[in-house]
């Protein structure tokens, strides 16, 4: 069957009478007259072949046919108004909802918001921090940095950057960590992410001593507890440079564990939108930059 041809003002009229449910204040936004705006929903009814409002003493109400469209009307309406909004300076501006693990964009995506926003003015950047539990889809997001093996179900994964861990603590706590067994006499932080420590010292043919105290689910607090002289963490030394050259955090040993790496990802199921493909070549070729250069810059 045709579908009738509607005109868009009629869909305005009907729309904005139906939040309003009054024809006089829909008609004040709609800058134009109470008359002009029954007109359109008359027409509008007229091409349906359905009353969508009755009138009632203190304004309207809808009728079932009416509350079935307007809030698929309203959705649609605003979903353009959100698109055109984002034409400015003869572009058109891609918003960009990113999540990344806490330890990540404070340590290497931060400093770098301002290369990435020179580089792709037409890209709305919006970066959300998690501690690596997320779920793109349930969270609105386009793509998501994240710790781990890179084997997530349904997911497309970048490697961008491998990140062993090894043991940091307080300048003052250090003075009595010597030798690796030295750490027995310390509190060893510990991560949601099982069998960190154990890994640690099993690298170098030594038996974890027992685990202790709370588990923390974010790098930057386990390293923030650190600083504090509370304890010593296994924590991703290369994303916490300037707490090294603050001289908050020190490295009694240069023995790391491997542990996972950071990727990008993003759904299977999503084509790429040009955002993401700039945004992902983007974090290539900086981090590319960065091991030309011996390593993250301080």
């Amino acid at each position: 069957m045709d579908r009738p041809n509607i005109p868009l003002n009629a869909l305005r009229a009907f729309e904005a009478a139906a939040r309003h449910l009054t024809l006089s204040k829909a008609a004040v936004e709609l800058c134009v007259t109470q008359a002009a705006l029954s007109h359109q929903i008359r027409n509008l009814e007229d091409r349906l072949g359905v009353a969508l409002f009755r009138r009632v003493p203190r304004g309207l109400v809808l009728t079932e046919e009416g509350a079935a469209l307007a809030p698929v009307l309203t959705r649609s309406l605003d979903a353009i108004g959100n698109t055109l909004d984002r034409f400015s300076g003869g572009r058109y501006h891609e918003a960009l909802h990113v999540g990344v693990v806490g330890t990540f964009a404070t340590g290497w995506l931060i400093p770098r918001l301002a290369d990435f926003e020179a580089a792709h003015p037409e890209v709305d950047l919006r970066v959300f921090t998690n501690n690596n539990r997320v779920s793109i889809p349930a969270e609105g997001l386009d793509l998501a940095i994240r710790f781990g093996d890179g084997s997530w179900h349904g997911l497309d994964a970048w490697r961008i950057m491998d990140a062993p861990l090894t043991p940091m603590c307080a300048p003052s706590l250090a003075l009595s960590v010597i030798s690796p067994q030295d750490l027995n006499k310390h509190r060893l932080l510990r991560s949601y992410r099982a069998g960190e420590w154990e890994g640690w010292f099993a690298g170098l043919g030594l038996i974890c001593p027992p685990l202790r105290g709370p588990i923390l689910d974010s790098s930057v607090a386990l390293a923030d507890m650190a600083s504090q002289g509370r304890g010593v963490a296994l924590l991703p030394a290369a994303l916490l440079t300037h707490w090294e050259r603050t001289g908050r955090l020190v490295r009694p040993f240069d023995h790391s564990v491997a542990m996972g790496s950071y990727w990008l990802t993003r759904l299977q199921s999503r084509p790429e939108t040009a955002g993401m493909r700039s945004f992902r070549r983007w974090l290539q070729q900086a981090l590319f930059c960065d091991e030309g250069t011996g390593g993250l810059p301080a």
